[in-house]
């Protein structure tokens, strides 16, 4: 595909984060990603170059060890016409939403990441002309800490993101806080991961948008745009689920196809398409850790029930959360206990600056960089190595915790699938799915302050306003044990 040769109204404005801004094209399944800088701080076309590289290599030499071939898209860097880029930049200035414009798209170097657009099905060119749904989820963290450093007791009880709920509806993020709990999503329980789809559906905030032929038609623009009309949702998924057009309409129409929708999602998410198996893994017992939390709505559903026991299941070693799972946990430390690695990092890279490129704080993401990540001990010899090795797992843990999943999803007749091709099944349709993940970008060496900062407001925040106030006897319904186990393997 040459880009340069494109008008630019055949792209549009597609969503961008904190680092970069992405555009995708009305009629191929691809997109542009261009970094983004505070105005009057533009970095040089070699800065930007160096910058796009790294993410490119970070994503092929090290994420991929952990999701594989087939779940992970690391794109190329593309350079174009700078004239091409300013036409650009001008046709998708106002479509920004207003607090994302405190950056600028680069529009000097003409570098750009070249990627597929995962809300298009990736991989069967059949399907390319066919309406396409694509639902993306950030499933945030999936585990409790397990780490002896953790200083609050309510860290081994209730995850980070449910507490982290009640300090973004105080400081006005949120207008209430969500039902999902990530630990029900990560289960591997097909009723727990229902509940959590379904919480999701209530309360999307950026945590779930779904997507029709490349449009948003459900989830967060914005912090504030919230868009979730369920019988406008439905209305969208019907052709998808009953073509027939034989279902009545109404609440019943709308919450069967939820329904549908949710089970899609399940059955995605427990699949496995990479067909990659490890030569070499390498299994290493971590925690007897706990698979579920406190708060999570469906566990105080089954306390109201009378029930005190959770259905036990696990996930599939293929599935990508079981790979996104195994990431996350590179948090062996807890941010508690990593912080003071972090200063022993600090106090040595003030003592020898010249030393920070040797210790590839900055890159170069390679083959090397991922081998040091491999040595899962927890024994500190005091030495600047075994802090650094910390650290990176912990930025790499992070990354992890912060990605996304895309599922997107076509109709498929049943004379077109065939074992080459994954398919889900409904009661009325069927659908080939692929199943990708993004927002793999390297966390900065430099937000780990930042993150031990947070961690305390969160917690304090919890239990100065939302523990003290619970029932006491809740904390002792729940005595199950799990084993945790962490699988690091090439691919």
């Amino acid at each position: 595909m040459e880009v340069e040769k494109m008008d630019e109204n055949e792209w549009k404005y597609h969503g961008e984060g904190n680092q970069s801004l992405v555009v995708s094209h009305c009629q191929r399944c691809v997109v542009l990603r261009f970094l983004k800088s505070p105005p009057n701080q533009n970095k040089t076309p070699e800065e930007i170059l160096h910058h796009l590289q790294n993410i490119v290599d970070f994503g092929k030499h090290v994420m991929k060890q952990f999701f594989g071939e087939n779940y992970l898209h690391h794109g190329e860097i593309i350079q174009l016409p700078l004239d091409f880029v300013r036409q650009l930049c001008l046709k998708i200035q106002p479509e920004r939403p207003e607090c994302r414009c405190d950056k600028d798209m680069d529009t000097l170097s003409g570098y750009a990441m070249f990627l597929p657009n995962l809300t298009r099905l990736q991989s069967f060119r059949f399907a390319e002309h066919r309406p396409i749904l694509c639902i993306e989820i950030k499933p945030k963290c999936g585990f409790i800490p397990f780490s002896s450093h953790v200083s609050q007791e309510i860290k081994h009880k209730v995850c980070r993101y449910c507490m982290h709920q009640h300090l973004k509806v105080a400081n006005g993020k949120w207008k209430r806080p969500s039902k999902y709990c990530p630990l029900d999503l990560f289960s591997g329980n097909k009723r727990r991961m229902h509940f959590a789809l379904k919480s999701l559906l209530q309360e999307a905030q950026n945590n779930l948008k779904i997507f029709k032929n490349g449009e948003l038609i459900y989830g967060c623009k914005d912090d504030q745009d919230c868009v979730s009309d369920w019988n406008e949702l439905a209305r969208h998924l019907k052709p998808f689920f009953f073509p027939s057009n034989g279902l009545v309409s109404g609440p019943h129409c709308t919450r069967t196809i939820v329904k549908e929708l949710i089970h899609v999602i399940t059955m995605a998410l427990l699949s496995s398409t990479d067909t990659c198996r490890a030569g070499d893994m390498k299994t290493v017992p971590i925690s007897q850790g706990r698979s579920y939390c406190e708060a999570s709505a469906f566990n105080k559903e089954l306390v109201r029930n009378g029930k005190h026991k959770l259905e036990g299941s696990g996930l599939p070693r293929g599935c990508l959360l079981y790979k996104t799972l195994q990431a996350q946990m590179l948090d062996m430390l807890d941010i508690e206990g990593l912080y003071p690695l972090y200063s022993r990092v600090e106090q040595y890279l003030e003592e020898f600056p010249e030393e920070r490129s040797t210790l590839q704080i900055d890159g170069p993401y390679n083959e090397a960089f991922y081998e040091k990540l491999l040595d899962l001990s927890l024994e500190d010899d005091g030495t600047v190595a075994f802090a650094l090795t910390k650290v990176q797992q912990y930025r790499i843990a992070m990354t992890a915790k912060d990605c996304s999943i895309m599922i997107a999803l076509s109709p498929c007749l049943q004379d077109e699938c065939s074992e080459q091709r994954p398919v889900v099944l409904t009661s009325k349709s069927r659908f080939t799915f692929s199943v990708s993940v993004l927002d793999l970008d390297l966390k900065p060496y430099e937000s780990i302050p930042h993150q031990y900062k947070l961690d305390g407001e969160i917690v304090n925040y919890y239990l100065k306003n939302v523990q003290a106030k619970d029932d006491p006897v809740m904390s002792n319904l729940f005595k199950e044990n799990e084993d945790c186990t962490l699988v690091l393997h090439k691919v």
